[in-house]
């Protein structure tokens, strides 16, 4: 029964919420906040795990969930495009009830086993697949990730309970327990903020592993807007050590491609062999430094 979720009792710290002045209010959830990034650190072993294992299968990477677990599979894939410059099929975000439940709620979604088999569309076995659910119970999830399994790729989840269905249905299983919440049963609070800690790891460590950063820096950027083509130029600057006007320079002049940009300059090569040096080490620019 659902009452018996960790993530449905009552929080002994905010029984009297309704009573407390705004700033007593907003204090209590702030150092019921500041537990949270402890829960995730217990996991780092498994959630590393998971991300080894996604960089070796080399298919996409797909989040699915439901209500605000599914909202934050799709925020954090949707950024990764801009971010890493990868395309917006390499990690997949999909949410109970599609479109429409991204702002408004689409009741029952979740319950529905079926869809959330149907939803997964053309997968293959090279494909992983990431269930996200703070209950670690939700049949649409679960339906998901039996599809996953019978295809064979590779399964993992992200809960906030103990010993779940979930997680005992994945190959690599995440438990960031975060308790009861402030407010009974919401878990868009604790649970959601453990949850986008978890993703924010899966998807940058990810990145880093496939060669997308350099250092700590976003090699892979696209310039489409000022303040990305402003990041572009600092980060050319910081690579090879040139002016800003020389890092301007190098960015038009390398197709507005920072990584091919900063080959240029520190190997001395035109556009094309910079670019062929990139392409021979799979668009790793350490690699093409080296």
């Amino acid at each position: 029964m659902s009452e018996r979720l960790l993530t449905e009792q009552r929080n002994p710290a905010s029984e009297n919420l309704d009573l407390l002045s705004t700033a007593d209010l907003l204090g209590v959830m702030n150092a019921a906040d500041a537990e949270i990034a402890a829960a995730v650190a217990t996991q780092n072993e498994r959630i590393a795990a998971l991300v080894d294992a996604i960089a070796a299968r080399g298919g996409r990477l797909i989040y699915i969930g439901a209500g605000t677990s599914g909202r934050l599979g799709v925020l954090d894939a949707s950024e990764c495009p801009p971010t890493f410059g990868v395309p917006s099929t390499l990690v997949h975000g999909i949410i109970a009830g599609g479109a429409p439940a991204l702002t408004h709620s689409v009741e029952g979604a979740e319950d529905d086993p079926a869809a959330g088999a149907r939803d997964l569309g053309d997968i293959s076995a090279a494909d992983s697949v990431v269930g996200i659910a703070a209950s670690g119970r939700t049949p649409y999830v679960l339906g998901a990730l039996a599809r996953a399994k019978e295809i064979g790729a590779l399964t993992g989840c992200v809960v906030c309970v103990p010993e779940s269905p979930i997680a005992h249905a994945v190959d690599f299983p995440i438990e960031a327990v975060t308790g009861p919440e402030i407010l009974t049963g919401s878990t868009r609070l604790r649970a959601g903020t453990a949850t986008k800690l978890v993703l924010n790891m899966i998807s940058t460590a990810l990145m880093v592993r496939l060669g997308h950063v350099y250092g700590n820096l976003m090699v892979n950027v696209a310039p489409t807007n000022g303040k990305l083509e402003d990041r572009a130029r600092r980060i050319i600057r910081e690579i090879t050590g040139v002016p800003t006007d020389r890092a301007a320079e190098l960015l038009e002049a390398s197709g507005r491609s920072v990584r091919v940009a900063v080959i240029m300059e520190k190997k001395g090569l035109s556009r094309a062999d910079a670019e062929q040096c990139l392409a021979s080490v799979g668009g790793r620019l350490r690699a093409a430094l080296s």
